[in-house]
């Protein structure tokens, strides 16, 4: 087993709490924006999301095709962090 710290718990919690901040403010700039699309033209928008509970995703959308795309997505996602696991686990033994 690897007894080596890569990063220290100060470093670890800084980046964290970045990461947090700028998905928020993407949120927000996205929201923004959005509405401000909406409100210039009488188009609809459409948008899906996606919610990970543990290994179960709840995927939701305003019609089939932002599903299909929120589906893709959450897939590949899933498969990347599956590979980034295993390769994670495989360097620390």
């Amino acid at each position: 087993m690897l007894s080596v710290a890569f990063m220290s718990d100060q470093l670890l919690w800084s980046i964290g709490f970045t990461l947090v901040f700028v998905g928020f403010a993407i949120a927000l700039i996205a929201a923004v924006l959005i509405f401000l699309k909406g409100a210039k033209s009488k188009g609809k928008v459409k948008g899906g999301g996606v919610v990970i509970i543990g290994p179960i995703p709840i995927i939701f959308g305003t019609d089939k095709e932002s599903v299909k795309i929120i589906l893709t997505l959450t897939i590949i996602l899933i498969i990347l962090l599956l590979v980034w696991m295993a390769l994670y686990y495989r360097i620390l033994q």
